[in-house]
């Protein structure tokens, strides 16, 4: 009766300046050709069955993800941005994500494409710097491309080069935590 299908908004490749929304095409790299092959192969689902195709942004929890690499790092005061800063962030925190996951299986009026991100994205500078605050720590040290890229490999790209994706689907959901500095709050002062 329903599929719910988890993907990225690597989906719509990188750009500083272009938004992209549930409408917007496809990217050309590595992670977008995966995306879509990932949507691809869930749309041959049989016809009756309703189809969710989640694509989520860059999750915050303390105990996974990029995250949890970058607080270490800033908590011995050594974070800043990565790469030049002036790339978009679309992030959302892990609750929120899992509210999206239940009311699309519970809210049969939801269909097709969901971008799973908070609705304000952020520059990955003002990421460092909400991150170094809610630590009180200095957000100084900038992260070097290559570092990352030995850290994360192919998932650098999206890092690096970032994308501001807005969900259009989401303009009602009621986010716990929309706002940046709140959602960091809340993770570091659990962990």
């Amino acid at each position: 009766k329903f599929l719910l299908s988890a993907s990225a908004i690597g989906y719509y490749g990188t750009s500083q300046s272009e938004s992209f929304t549930e409408d917007s095409g496809p990217g050309d790299d590595f992670l977008s050709k995966l995306c879509q092959k990932w949507e691809t192969l869930a749309k041959e689902k049989p016809r009756s069955t309703r189809l969710v195709l989640l694509r989520i942004g860059i999750v915050l929890e303390a105990n996974g993800g990029a995250l949890s690499k970058m607080l270490p790092v800033f908590r011995a005061g050594f974070g800043g941005p990565i790469g030049n800063g002036k790339q978009w962030m679309s992030w959302i925190h892990r609750s929120d994500l899992c509210q999206i996951i239940e009311k699309s299986i519970s809210y049969t009026k939801w269909e097709g494409i969901i971008n799973a991100v908070a609705p304000h994205p952020v520059l990955m500078s003002d990421f460092s710097d909400t991150l170094g605050r809610t630590l009180g720590r200095p957000s100084l040290f900038p992260v070097p491309g290559p570092l990352l890229k030995l850290l994360l490999g192919d998932g650098a790209k999206v890092v690096l080069e970032g994308q501001k994706v807005i969900s259009k689907q989401l303009n009602t959901f009621k986010f716990e935590y929309p706002d940046l500095e709140k959602s960091l709050e809340a993770i570091t002062s659990r962990d």
